[in-house]
């Protein structure tokens, strides 16, 4: 059971009068010995009640039920109702993509068309699908081979597939030290070990996978090399050939994640207070080692979540048994989706949605600068989220737990991101999907929330 839940629980027994207004709720620590969850889970549910007004914090002494209901306005809006402020989703949304999405569709609901576009499809989806495939993933400098695609139903199972074929059962797989929520939870649930590698300003450090590949042997390396989630670092040309040669020495595959890396290209430049990117970030680390490399990728991000389609670029050597892996886990993409993606390539809705998406990101870190400016904040023009070092004597969760409480902002802990015991006093702020005033809004209150006493 998640956090929601847990704390629908817990509002079970206020609304039947088993835990009373004004009552004392028992710390975090001995709430998750009680309901034998980790205590990062215990400080989300506190944090959801808190959202939801059934209970109060008060400094120094403690989480109350509430002895009277909430007060109707919001913390962040006037007259708008008390709807919180998530910043743990990250789904943007360009202005008008749900039109250009709507007119592509539109062929796809002729009676002759839809009924083609309902059959199943296979792995390697259609000739069509994959050529559009390579151009939509294609860098400057590098193009996927169209006969190496595969296609899964999203991103999330496009990775999930990768680690089941790459990494047997109680095996090691290496990631970044702060790594992708989801992949630990995929791990977890295939019986995978994760081991945390070290990093620098580069990304994922070569000899630190070496050092540990060495001590027990890995299976694979997941890691994010453009537009890292949640640092935001992208690795230049010199590290990833580097990494590429270390693969090949040691035996090891790598999972490369670039969902976001469709931000990274430079956004127009005439946008007043845009900071622009040099340069086209380096080829994917797939243009590097293409045999020990599978890539995925998806259109989540690029487009709406709801109707997606997820990508791998895989090596000959293992296309066969990720074929077999994608159609045991039924993780395979539908063919609706896979035409629909088709004609959202060709009639340039992707193109047109993307470079809205990068001028949005761009408007949103200006606002980072504007209003978090006087922390220790990292973060990049082209990316939708960014990564708050907080001031002593925060801490991440108990940060996160009094942003929901006291301002009913939801904020990611570094804990979700940390594998190992290093664990940051950070917290990743996503900056994706609140409209641009509730987001400056939120963020003046985050600051002035850190800042205080």
């Amino acid at each position: 059971m998640d956090y929601r839940g847990i704390a629908d629980e817990v509002e079970a027994e206020i609304a039947s009068g088993t835990l009373k207004p004004g009552e004392r709720l028992p710390t975090q620590r001995a709430f998750a010995r009680r309901r034998r969850i980790a205590v990062s889970t215990a400080i989300r549910v506190y944090g959801e009640l808190g959202r939801r007004g059934l209970v109060v914090g008060e400094v120094g002494r403690g989480t109350f039920v509430r002895a009277a209901p909430p007060h109707p306005g919001s913390v962040l809006a006037e007259d708008s109702g008390r709807t919180p402020v998530n910043l743990e989703l990250n789904y943007p949304v360009a202005k008008g993509q749900s039109e250009l999405m709507a007119r592509s569709l539109a062929a796809l609901l002729r009676p002759d068309v839809l009924a083609a576009a309902t059959r199943p499809a296979a792995a390697d989806g259609t000739p069509e699908a994959r050529e559009t495939a390579a151009s939509l993933l294609a860098r400057p400098g590098w193009r996927p081979d169209p006969a190496r695609i595969l296609f899964a139903g999203n991103g999330r199972q496009a990775i999930a597939a990768a680690l089941s074929c790459l990494v047997r059962p109680g095996g090691r797989s290496g990631v970044e030290e702060l790594t992708y929520p989801l992949v630990k939870a995929v791990a977890e649930r295939l019986g995978i070990d994760l081991v945390p590698i070290a990093m620098d300003e580069q990304g994922l450090r070569p000899d630190a996978l070496t050092t540990a590949h060495r001590r027990t042997p890995l299976s694979a390396v997941y890691l994010q090399p453009t537009l890292h989630n949640p640092l935001t670092l992208t690795m230049g040309e010199e590290r990833r050939r580097e990494l590429a040669g270390e693969l090949g020495e040691l035996d090891l595959w790598a999972i490369e994640d670039t969902t976001w890396a469709f931000l990274a290209p430079p956004v127009d430049s005439g946008q007043p207070g845009c900071q622009v990117p040099p340069a086209d970030p380096p080829p994917p680390l797939a243009a590097y080692a293409p045999e020990r490399t599978v890539l995925v990728d998806s259109l989540s991000k690029r487009l709406a979540p709801g109707l997606t389609t997820g990508f791998l670029v895989v090596p000959a050597a293992r296309a066969d048994r990720l074929a077999r892996a994608l159609r045991s886990g039924a993780w395979t993409a539908g063919r609706f989706n896979l035409e629909a993606a088709v004609r959202w390539a060709a009639d340039g809705t992707v193109a047109a949605v993307g470079a809205a998406k990068r001028a949005d990101a761009a408007e949103r870190y200006e606002l980072v600068r504007r209003h978090l400016g006087g922390f220790r904040v990292r973060s990049d023009p082209a990316a939708y989220y960014c990564w708050w070092e907080l001031p002593a004597p925060w801490r991440a969760e108990t940060f996160a737990a009094a942003a929901a409480e006291r301002l009913g902002i939801a904020v990611t802990p570094g804990t979700a991101f940390a594998v190992g015991s290093r664990v940051p006093d950070a917290v990743r702020i996503g900056l994706a999907t609140p409209p641009i005033p509730v987001l400056a809004q939120a963020l003046r209150s985050l600051a002035a929330l850190a800042a205080a006493p």
